[in-house]
């Protein structure tokens, strides 16, 4: 028999309706603001645009530097989030299906560091990289955010790898396979659906990162997505070229819906499989 709806079924999708309605309202607004003309801009802020001015996102492309800034954010992104998994999957697997003396001591001193805000590093990581010459650079950003391992991702990738049955790989050891072995050719193919996850949440933290590269980066040829639409918001309050800086923000969040979208079965089917079996 159908179960009926009751009182706090409806209640709760109304409540969902108008959160979402509360996400995407000013994400429309943009957008229409950013078809607009400034002079329409100023006129009215909700009106509906008289004539679509496609050519905003083509001068955002390249007279606001977002072509620049975006290809900066991709070179950023694809080293860290390249080598920044190698050394996630690495330490997972090491600390989830190896047993060696100390193990329990690292995790803990993992566990510890969720406790300290991640803003007291910041004076001893500045001096480090100031020390190696290494501010103002990409290449030091991508340093900085590969080797500075997350617990939060470490713990997601290792609670996934420490699902897989032991059985897989006391069978290949029979079989003479190596430790490298084992790893790159079960470990690795196994844990796909949890790197993909990882992967993906990576992703996200190093696209919407702006504190490093605002510490970091001086040089507006070398600024990330997010570093450079600050700057063109503090630029609009003397150019007042709004609808342009509108367009930029809409072209900012491309990348991340296309990603949302795409991976959005990946995101959801790695966290529970590695929530229910761990």
């Amino acid at each position: 028999m159908k179960q009926k709806n009751g009182f706090a079924d409806y209640s709760w999708r109304l409540l969902m309706a108008l959160w979402a309605i509360g996400i995407l309202f000013p994400l429309l607004w943009i957008v229409f603001e950013s078809l607009k003309t400034n002079r329409e801009f100023f006129a009215d802020i909700w009106s509906i645009p008289e004539k679509l001015k496609w050519v905003n996102y083509a001068n955002a492309w390249t007279l606001l530097g977002v072509k620049q800034s975006m290809f900066n954010t991709l070179y950023y992104i694809g080293l860290s989030l390249l080598i920044g998994m190698f050394f996630t999957t690495v330490n997972a697997y090491a600390l989830t299906r190896l047993d060696f003396r100390g193990r329990k001591l690292i995790w803990a001193m993992i566990m510890l560091s969720l406790f300290l805000p991640g803003i007291n590093a910041l004076v001893p990581q500045y001096v480090l990289m100031r020390s190696f010459s290494l501010t103002n650079s990409l290449t030091g950003l991508v340093i900085l955010d590969s080797l500075g391992e997350s617990a939060l991702y470490l713990m997601l990738l290792g609670g996934f790898m420490a699902s897989l049955p032991k059985e897989v790989e006391e069978s290949a050891y029979v079989d003479g396979a190596s430790l490298f072995k084992v790893f790159y050719k079960i470990i690795v193919p196994l844990s796909i659906p949890g790197i993909v996850t990882v992967a993906i949440f990576k992703f996200m933290g190093l696209y919407n990162n702006f504190l490093g590269p605002l510490i970091y980066l001086s040089d507006p040829r070398k600024y990330t997505i997010g570093l450079n639409i600050y700057y063109l918001n503090i630029l609009m309050q003397y150019k007042t070229n709004w609808v342009t800086l509108f367009a930029s923000v809409i072209i900012t969040l491309i990348p991340l819906v296309f990603v949302y979208v795409l991976f959005q079965r990946q995101i959801m089917e790695g966290t529970t499989i590695g929530a229910v079996k761990g």
